[in-house]
């Protein structure tokens, strides 16, 4: 008999009998079984199996048979491609100019905005005698003309300029664009190096980097160039809720400074669908704007289908658009408080999704499509693209928010994230990176930060979230089944 010791609790002088020639006749099992094994081994590297020559083609037929096949399946699929393009070429289109129900599109004359377009222009209208204009705020919510107005406005009063040897300079900035507008610096570079552009002699090596300069250095090049600037320059700031968000107020004042220290004729009209945003600056920079205000109204549903009705006309070919369709996509955007934009890009995806069916008159199911498809919720395809430090940042804010902080911290905020990464055994990133993230999250406008002055203690980024408690709580259970963490 072998004895073998084992540990089990406090037992370690238990022994367990086992039986020697059942060892020996296990170890001589597996000795011979290696043996063969080594054997067949062997015999397959030494090619010691017969295979016959008729095998051997019946081999080679069926790998060809398989190649062939393949073959063909990718074939098909690329002819099917080319028939859809060449379908797709061969077929009359419905649209006559689809540009019409974009954005883009600024037609001659601007429905239902007639008494906003004559007090925009009065306001502007001292820069053709060469006088410095008010600053202007503009408000509205999303679609209600703002952008177009303004760029009507701007364009007239240029056809004019130029007719009476007038000069006005005019510059636009989406201040949403993250490498436009995102710091102080770029958004100086950026301006600095369009005025330089207009310029026929513009030397590309003078160009002001995208990053590298000191601020003060970029802000001296930005006050050289528009001092060579001839007549009014009018600066239109898009969003412009969003820079104050990003970097403060401060730059509000610094421009206003540009007037009155070095002679140049600055005009800023702001564009903002916050009309709120203007009360929550820093009364000397408020001061110092000398501001007008002019709101844009919802449009209501007569007015959408009137503008429906106009581009219709130019975007589609005849007898395209069903009965029904044009007072469906109005009712809809109607509800959406008065959007011009969505009622148009409802009936832009509805007449695609209509030529993509094969069909050549719009109807109101293909509206319905169009609608459905617009409603997707981007926030979820949105996030599911997000890397994983960038989903824990988020739930941070989320948990956060749910404890009843409506504006939150940086600092608070990165140090949920540390402790929710510890759950999710990831390792943090450093603070400056997950700032990065943060920016982000704002650019997708799942979040909005707000940079607020402390006096000497310096500045401190708040951060609320642009989550309905609906979407909030949708984001939160999908985000924790993501992550595979719980608070």
């Amino acid at each position: 008999m072998a004895k073998q010791d084992t540990l089990l609790g406090d037992s370690s002088n238990l022994e367990i009998e086992t039986n020697d020639n059942d060892i020996n006749n296990s170890l001589d099992t597996d000795n011979e079984n290696d043996i063969n094994e080594e054997i067949i081994s062997s015999e397959v590297n030494n090619e010691n199996i017969d295979i016959n020559d008729n095998d051997n083609e019946k081999i080679n037929c069926v790998d060809n048979n398989i190649d062939n096949v393949e073959i063909e399946q990718v074939e098909h699929k690329q002819e099917s491609l080319k028939s859809i393009f060449n379908s797709y070429i061969n077929t009359k289109s419905i649209f006559k100019d689809k540009n019409k129900l974009t954005i883009k599109y600024e037609p001659n004359n601007i429905a239902h905005r007639d008494e906003l377009i004559t007090q925009l222009g009065g306001i502007l209208a001292p820069a053709l005698r060469g006088e410095r204009p008010s600053n202007v705020f503009i408000y509205g919510k999303t679609g209600t003309g703002k952008t177009l107005v303004t760029s009507h406005v701007l364009n007239q009063m240029k056809e004019v300029a130029s007719l009476n040897d007038v000069f006005i300079n005019t510059y636009y900035v989406n201040c949403k664009m993250k490498k436009a507008s995102d710091t102080e610096y770029r958004l100086l570079a950026s301006l600095a190096n369009m005025m330089m552009e207009e310029d026929s002699e513009f030397d590309f090596k003078k160009k002001v980097p995208a990053t590298g300069l000191p601020t003060d250095e970029v802000y001296k090049i930005f006050i050289d160039v528009m001092s060579k600037k001839k007549g009014s320059i009018i600066l239109v700031l898009d969003e412009i809720d969003a820079l104050i968000e990003k970097v403060g107020d401060e730059i509000l004042y610094n421009f206003t400074r540009i007037n009155q220290d070095e002679g140049v004729q600055l005009t800023i009209i702001g564009i903002s669908n916050n009309m709120s945003f203007i009360n929550e600056i820093d009364a000397r920079v408020k001061s110092s704007l000398s501001d007008e205000e002019i709101l844009f109204p919802p449009y209501n549903a007569m007015q959408l289908l009137d503008i429906l009705k106009r581009r219709s006309e130019e975007a589609f070919v005849d007898s395209v658009v069903g009965e029904g369709v044009l007072n469906q996509c109005a009712a809809s955007a109607a509800r959406e408080h008065g959007d011009a934009r969505r009622a148009l890009d409802l009936l832009r995806v509805a007449g695609e999704l209509t030529e993509r069916d094969k069909k050549t008159v719009i109807i109101s199911d293909f509206v319905n499509m169009a609608e459905a498809k617009m409603e997707k919720d981007h926030i979820f395809e949105s996030l599911k693209a997000q890397p994983k430090h960038s989903k824990i940042v988020l739930l941070s804010m989320i948990y956060l928010s749910d404890k009843g902080e409506s504006r939150l911290h940086t600092g608070d905020v990165i140090d949920k994230y540390v402790s929710l990464c510890a759950l999710a055994f990831v390792k943090p990133l450093t603070n400056r990176s997950v700032g990065s993230l943060i920016t982000e999250l704002d650019m997708m406008g799942l979040i909005n930060t707000r940079v607020v002055s402390r006096g000497r203690h310096g500045r401190t980024r708040t951060i609320t979230l642009s989550l309905n408690n609906e979407i909030k709580s949708k984001a939160k259970d999908f985000l924790e089944s993501e992550l595979r963490i719980k608070d």
